[in-house]
């Protein structure tokens, strides 16, 4: 079975070694290899693939640094946004001089318990009969290649949710969770419907997200999740600052700031994190680095390493070998004592 799937995986050739593999995504168009050790040439290749990607969906390619702007500061990105222009999200915008939100441009759905939910494994609520509402923020701070939920690129203001939409949906859940896309670029509208829901019933509060937000927005969402017995689950996409920046298209330093902030002033109960192993790229050396990270500030935090499918411009590398994931689960128990491994059912028998 896995033989089948890697064979028609495509082999596509770095363009700064030279090198063939079926583990190289002819959209990135580099090696791992290169990436670490040759970044000057790799960063600059990864950077055109974003920026393709990103004037497809009419995205700026880069946070905009206008100096007669104004600056948002939803998150680490810090946009200085023109007249007339939008910020990297998508839905922050000057108008008149005056910045403006696409606020509510969000799907929901409610999901039977026990649902899929990546903290599913050893959250409470999974244990529970129920629902969960999944509240799907459209807009991103980053650009992943891989994103399996790529449709949050597509802003239509004419998708809007109000917040009594979502109170009238938590009504019948036992939690909310914010995923995405990811939910920063809206969470200003999302802690006060939060706190409308929590006004009006005992539910569970849990974000999914990259961890890029302000802090402040970052400390009242925490607070939300503490007090209401849900979870903040960090998506560490790597640790290597330069592998970040080829998969992602954006830095890693506010999200391991965030997480530390998080871990430091909540603790464990709170805070989850996972890791999708992108084949030829998110190796044994990257969980390596992301569980040492995690273990010195609590080894008891739970970490979850998911197994990759094709998805969006990454739709010509293979599945996660079985091996590389074992190998993976291995590593990250050497570290911390909490590891799961999620999408286990797309491994080969």
């Amino acid at each position: 079975m896995e033989m089948q799937r890697i064979e028609k995986a495509k082999i596509s050739r770095c363009k700064v070694c030279g090198e063939e593999s079926i583990y190289i995504s002819e959209a990135l168009g580099v090696c791992l290899k290169c990436i670490r050790e040759r970044p000057d040439e790799a960063i600059e290749l990864c950077k055109s693939a974003h920026a393709k990607v990103r004037e497809r969906f009419g995205l700026p390619v880069d946070p905009p640094r206008d100096e007669d702007g104004i600056e948002c500061r939803i998150c680490s990105n810090r946009c200085i946004i023109g007249k007339g222009s939008k910020g990297y999200c998508g839905l922050r915008r000057n108008v008149d001089g005056k910045i403006e939100s696409l606020e509510g441009v969000i799907t929901a759905y409610l999901d039977p318990l026990p649902t899929n939910c990546c903290a599913g494994w050893f959250c409470q609520g999974n244990k529970e009969d129920g629902y969960n509402l999944a509240v799907f923020p459209y807009g991103c701070t980053f650009d992943c290649l891989f994103c399996q939920n790529w449709e949050h690129k597509l802003i239509d203001p004419r998708i809007r949710m109000s917040e009594d939409d979502i109170l009238r949906m938590a009504k019948k859940a036992n939690c909310v969770c914010y995923f995405g896309g990811t939910p920063e670029p809206q969470l200003p509208f999302l802690l006060r419907v939060s706190d409308a829901i929590l006004d009006e019933k005992k539910i569970r509060i849990c974000w999914e997200w990259n961890g890029t937000g302000n802090r402040k927005l970052v400390e009242r969402s925490a607070e939300l999740s503490e007090r209401s017995g849900g979870i903040i689950k960090f998506d560490l996409k790597a640790f290597d600052k330069n592998l970040h920046l080829a998969l992602t298209g954006r830095p890693n330093d506010a999200v391991l700031e965030n997480f530390e902030y998080v871990a430091n002033e909540f603790g464990r109960d709170i805070l989850t994190a996972t890791t999708l192993l992108v084949p030829g790229y998110v190796d044994e050396r990257e969980i390596q680095e992301i569980a040492r990270f995690i273990s010195s500030l609590d080894p008891e935090i739970p970490y979850s390493l998911l197994v990759f499918h094709p998805d969006f411009m990454m739709m010509d590398l293979p599945i996660t070998p079985k091996e590389q994931a074992y190998r993976c689960y291995q590593v990250a128990k050497k570290y911390l004592k909490r590891v799961n491994l999620g999408n286990a059912f797309l491994l080969s028998e």
